[in-house]
């Protein structure tokens, strides 16, 4: 399946890889390349087979072994999983199992983590909302990782299933997303937050309509703003992989599912006009 796609990046030198179920890891993307200008960069979208949020863990798992055999084959390094769901329901097998397995020299690294550390170092009172999809909350995955940092921090979740269908259909200005965002927020404005983590790549691109819901005196973290500088911190402190990666500032963009609206949306969600290729994903196994 991958031999047929090797030959277009085989003339680039190493990329860093960027892997989401769907378009909210462009986002992700936007703000990398913001930080990080002169990389070369591949995004891949399982739009396909989006959303994952109620997938289940063999599932996603499943998937992400597919996405991350697709990545490598396209000469990536090091790979970044934008998305909450895949970070906190297949990274730890992937790093622990996988890449020891089959990519032992190359990285996998995701977004929850270093979401959570931002929203315990902002915290003041200790009492930190997430809203994600139900698998990220189900996994229990952001209240792990707080409390390992801080075992002091209360922290309440909101599962939000019905935003990234409504965000990928092209609807996020739309009447009918502010009274469902009204009702998940409801929630988590009664129990005296200060610090609100969108725990869904997808969420940043309605980061304005939460933030007029909650109030100013709440912080949010978003994963577009987090990330980038993360993984700047990260590519000075790790120079081996650093050296690896080529500096020319390409982009190549793939999809599961090519179609119009992956470059419509998909150029929303970036910020500019994207051309996508079409992505064969195959299991090793």
């Amino acid at each position: 399946m991958f031999r047929q796609q090797k030959h277009l990046n085989h003339h680039l030198k190493k990329s860093i890889g960027v892997f989401d179920s769907g378009f909210g890891g462009l986002n992700i993307l936007k703000g990398i390349i913001r930080e990080l200008p002169n990389y070369n960069f591949i995004y891949l979208g399982d739009t396909a087979r989006s959303p994952y949020g109620n997938r289940s863990q063999e599932l996603i798992y499943e998937f992400t072994k597919q996405a991350v055999d697709f990545l490598f084959s396209q000469n990536c390094e090091l790979i970044i999983l934008a998305c909450n769901t895949v970070s906190s329901e297949a990274l730890h097998k992937i790093q622990q199992e996988y890449l020891p397995k089959y990519y032992f020299n190359k990285k996998v690294l995701g977004v929850l983590i270093p979401a959570a550390e931002e929203a315990v170092l902002k915290t003041k009172n200790n009492r930190i909302g997430v809203i994600a999809t139900e698998g990220s909350v189900q996994s229990q995955s952001f209240v792990r990782e707080i409390r390992k940092l801080n075992s002091k921090i209360k922290v309440w979740q909101r599962a939000c299933p019905l935003l990234v269908p409504i965000i990928e259909s092209g609807e996020k200005n739309s009447a009918v997303l502010q009274i469902i965002l009204e009702k998940y927020l409801q929630y988590l404005q009664n129990k005296n937050i200060d610090t609100l983590i969108l725990g869904c790549t997808h969420y940043g691109i309605l980061e304005k309509q939460i933030k007029e819901i909650m109030g100013n005196k709440i912080r949010i973290i978003s994963e577009a703003k987090v990330i980038p500088k993360k993984l700047k911190n990260y590519l000075h402190r790790h120079s081996e992989i650093d050296n690896l990666l080529s500096k020319g500032g390409k982009l190549i963009f793939y999809s599961t599912d090519l179609t119009k609206k992956f470059e419509i949306l998909g150029s929303k969600f970036f910020g500019q006009k994207i051309q996508v290729q079409k992505a064969f994903l195959d299991s090793r196994n």
